[in-house]
C-alpha cells in the first residue's frame, strides 16, 4: 500500500488501509498547539476579511519588521515563506544538483525537494540508543557533501541538540565547506531554548528554517521564514514567486508575534503533559523518545515492528503517525503529538487495553 507521506487528513490514512474512519477520533498525527490559535488571533479574527481585496505585500514588510525586532537581526536577513515546505523548496532550487547529506530520521520533505531538484541525496542515521550524533562519522561523509539539513529540534524523535553541538556542526560545514541547513520548526516548544542568532550572523553557510504554523496552530493560513546573511536571503528570495504568502497569513502572523503569553502557557502545558506520558509508558514497558518538544516517538518493547499497535489505535479512533516513510525508523516506531489532558487520557486507556491483550 502506499502510505500517506505526512500527518493529518485521516480520512486518507484509513482509506489506504481499507479500513472505516471511526465518527468519534482524536488526530495525533499532526504536532499542532493543543490550546489552538493565540487570542490576539481570534478576537481580530473577522477584522482580516478587509484584506483580501488587495494583493499582498511581496516583501512581508511588516512582518518582516515584527521578525527582525524579535530576533534580533536586520529585515535583510529574513525571508517569508508560504510555510517551511515552500522554502526547503526553493533551498533546493538553490542547490539544484549539488550532493546533499541529510540526517535521518528527518522531515521527507527534505529528500523530496532536493531529489526533484536533481540533487544525490545521502543519509548519515541516528540510532535510537539516545539518538545521538557521532561528529567522527558525520565528518567522514561532510567530504563529499555541498549541503547538510539538520532538523533540530528533530522531527520526528523531537530530540533538541544543545548549542555546543549545532556549533560544532556549523564549523564542521565551514571546513568541508558545505551549506549549513537547520530546521527549527518547533524551536519555540523548547523550554530552555537558546538562540544561535549570534552564529547565525557571522557565518555565511548557514540557514536556518522556522514555521509559525505549529507554535500558533494555523497550518491552513502556511507561514514560515528563513534566517540568513544577505547573500543567501538574496539567492533563496530571486526563486521565490511573487504573492506566494497571502495577505491573511501576513496578517495572522503579525498579531501571533503579540502572543507571548500564549508561548508561554503551551510550553508549560507540554511540559506537564509529556512528563505525564513518559512515566506512563515506562510503566508499561513502551519505549519513548526523550523529547524536549509537543511530540514524541513510541513504542512497543515487545514488538519489532508496531503495525499491528497502529492499527489497534486506528481502530480505537486514536490516530498517530506512522514512521513508514523515515529512514531508519520504517515502521519500528509511531509518533504522537502531545495534546490536552482530555485527550491524551484518552491516548493512554487505549495504550492501557492495548497492554491488557498483548
Amino acid at each position: 500500500m502506499k502510505w500517506p507521506s505526512h500527518g493529518s487528513n485521516p480520512r486518507y490514512l484509513y482509506e489506504a488501509m481499507n479500513k472505516k474512519m471511526p465518527a468519534e477520533r482524536i488526530d495525533f498525527s499532526a504536532n499542532i498547539n493543543p490550546l489552538g490559535p493565540p487570542q490576539q488571533l481570534k478576537a481580530r479574527w473577522n477584522n482580516l476579511f478587509d484584506y483580501i481585496t488587495d494583493y499582498p505585500d511581496p516583501n512581508a514588510s511588516l512582518l518582516k519588521s515584527s521578525l527582525a525586532a524579535a530576533e534580533g537581526v536586520k529585515e535583510t536577513q529574513i525571508l517569508v515563506g508560504n510555510g517551511g515546505a515552500e522554502l526547503i523548496t526553493l533551498i533546493a532550487r538553490m542547490i539544484a544538483g549539488k550532493r546533499v547529506l541529510i540526517i535521518q530520521p528527518a522531515f521527507s520533505e527534505y529528500e523530496e525537494a532536493c531529489r526533484v531538484n536533481g540533487c544525490t541525496v545521502a543519509y548519515h542515521q541516528l540510532e535510537p540508543e539516545g539518538w545521538n550524533l557521532d561528529m567522527e562519522a558525520l565528518s567522514l561523509k561532510l567530504k563529499d557533501a555541498d549541503a547538510l539539513f539538520f532538523c533540530n529540534p528533530n522531527n520526528p524523535t523531537g530530540v533538541f541538540y544543545s548549542s555546543g553541538i549545532v556549533e560544532e556542526l556549523i564549523e564542521r560545514c565551514r571546513v568541508y565547506n558545505c551549506l549549513f541547513v537547520m530546521d527549527e520548526a518547533f524551536f519555540d516548544f523548547v523550554c530552555d531554548y537558546q538562540s544561535l542568532i549570534p552564529v547565525i550572523k557571522s557565518n555565511m553557510h548557514v540557514i536556518v528554517l522556522r514555521s509559525m504554523t505549529k507554535m500558533f496552530s494555523i497550518p491552513g493560513l502556511r507561514l514560515g521564514y528563513l534566517l540568513a546573511n544577505e547573500i543567501l536571503i538574496e539567492k533563496v528570495a530571486a526563486l521565490k514567486p511573487h504573492w506566494s504568502v497571502n495577505a491573511l497569513a501576513l496578517k495572522a502572523g503579525e498579531w501571533c508575534l503579540e502572543s507571548e503569553e500564549h508561548v508561554q502557557l503551551t510550553k508549560k502545558l507540554i511540559k506537564q503533559e509529556r512528563d505525564r506520558l513518559a512515566l506512563f509508558y515506562r510503566q508499561l514497558d513502551f519505549s519513548v523518545s526523550p523529547s524536549s518538544v509537543n511530540f514524541y516517538l513510541l513504542k512497543d518493547s515487545k514488538l519489532e515492528a508496531q503495525l499491528p499497535l497502529f492499527q489497534f489505535l486506528l481502530e480505537k479512533g486514536i490516530i498517530p503517525r506512522h514512521t513508514m516513510n523515515f529512514p531508519g525508523l520504517e515502521g519500528k516506531w509511531l509518533r504522537f503529538a502531545i495534546k490536552g489532558p482530555k485527550d491524551n487520557d484518552r491516548l493512554m486507556e487505549a495504550i492501557q487495553e492495548w497492554r491488557k491483550v498483548r
